[in-house]
């Protein structure tokens, strides 16, 4: 026996120091690659109580519609004390509202559908804006009206990845909280969302008109609307940054983009939100569904009329798939979101329906068949949004009812 084993022993020796060294190896990555941290998640009992420090600037609107509720009665005393200051009386005129879907690079379809629109000379100006995702990136600029629109046309013409994100690597991006660095969205979100911008939206504000941007706090899992508007109307010293910050989060994809750590109070004790994409929870929205304008005295009686740009493509999207597993579960994915995108389509036109709003849809055509190489592919972003501006140049048909349904 001990013959046997002697010659095996600088084998098993051999095999021993290569496990520790891959030990050693793991705790150095471990250790150079240490997860982030944060401070306590607000306890459930407590989220709708939790105070960024700047009042009443979003909705937790699964939990309670009634700030909803409130805010929507506060626009309209706004607009009416406003059209009073310029001497304006009798029936209102029309509200026009505007809701913008997420779809990552898919944006430049809305930004040339909006800029076709000025083009086309019957742009109205909307009485409130809401987006998510990419959606919430154009939203700013789509409620400040055309004036605005040659930033559009630069951001979703003129960008690529590297404007975007920085790959972080498989192990660092591992061990961190995303795979990418979204740093240069930040700053490009920077660029733009400046203090003259805040000043602007704020004049708005004061006129009865409402900015809504939607991100997930992924801790509660439920949506947020945040109330944009109030938010650059409060002139507090922080409000561009966290302006920004909500912007970002609501286009930070899971675990692709790093989340937004948004610091609260609650109680005396300090704790932290984590902030994500907006299109985690919904792709597109306009108000909760258990808000009746009528019952929230926020119609006034008036027509309305709603636009939806869906930043997507609504036809079956083919493709062959590898037999592998990243492709399959990322394939499952888009169907997950497409699926979900146009369930939501149809929540807002049961809820439009109720509520006497004219529905209007567009979305990208599926004429439009220009290759997707990569995410923020410059050529393709160029083509999609010069087909969207095209289309509403001409004066866009918009579709009346979601997809497959008719009357």
């Amino acid at each position: 026996m001990i013959s046997t084993l002697v010659p095996n022993r600088p084998v098993r020796a051999a095999s021993w120091l290569r496990a520790l060294l891959a030990f050693v190896m793991l705790q150095l990555l471990v250790t150079g690659c240490a997860t982030p941290e944060r401070l306590p998640a607000v306890p459930t009992a407590s989220t709708i109580q939790a105070d960024t420090g700047m009042g009443p600037i979003r909705f937790f609107v699964r939990r309670d519609v009634s700030g909803f509720e409130a805010e929507a009665k506060q626009s309209l005393a706004r607009e009416l004390a406003y059209r009073a200051s310029m001497g304006q009386h009798g029936p209102l005129p029309p509200a026009y509202f505007l809701a913008i879907s997420g779809g990552g690079d898919n944006g430049a379809f809305g930004a040339g559908l909006l800029n076709g629109w000025s083009a086309a000379g019957t742009r109205p100006e909307f009485k409130a804006v809401t987006g998510i995702s990419t959606g919430a990136l154009i939203a700013p600029f789509a409620f400040l009206g055309p004036k605005y629109d040659p930033v559009l046309e630069k951001v979703y013409t003129q960008v690529s990845q590297r404007d975007i994100f920085k790959m972080r690597g498989m192990i660092k991006g591992f061990f961190s909280d995303a795979m990418a660095d979204t740093t240069p969205l930040y700053e490009l979100v920077t660029r733009y969302a400046d203090q003259a911008l805040l000043d602007a939206i704020a004049a708005e504000y004061e006129k009865g008109r409402l900015l809504l941007v939607g991100t997930t706090a992924l801790d509660s899992l439920e949506p947020v609307i945040w109330n944009m508007t109030a938010i650059a109307a409060s002139k507090d010293p922080r409000a561009p940054e966290l302006f920004r910050r909500i912007l970002v989060a609501s286009a930070s994809i899971p675990g692709a983009f790093p989340p937004m750590m948004l610091d609260v109070t609650a109680g005396g004790q300090r704790y932290q939100e984590m902030h994500v994409d907006g299109g985690t929870i919904a792709q597109v929205f306009l108000y909760p569904p258990s808000m009746h304008l009528d019952q929230a005295g926020a119609s006034a009686g008036r027509k309305r009329i709603l636009y939806i740009i869906r930043n997507a493509r609504l036809d079956p999207d083919w493709a062959s798939v590898d037999r592998r597993t990243l492709p399959v579960a990322t394939r499952a994915i888009s169907a997950l979101t497409q699926t979900q995108g146009i369930g939501d389509l149809y929540r807002i036109y049961t809820t439009t329906r109720r509520d006497g709003i004219d529905y209007n849809l567009a979305f990208i055509p599926p004429t439009f068949t220009v290759p997707h190489r990569e995410e923020f592919d410059t050529n393709y972003m160029q083509q999609l949004y010069a087909v969207g501006q095209q289309m509403a140049a001409k004066g866009y048909q918009w579709q009346k009812f979601p997809p497959g349904y008719s009357e």
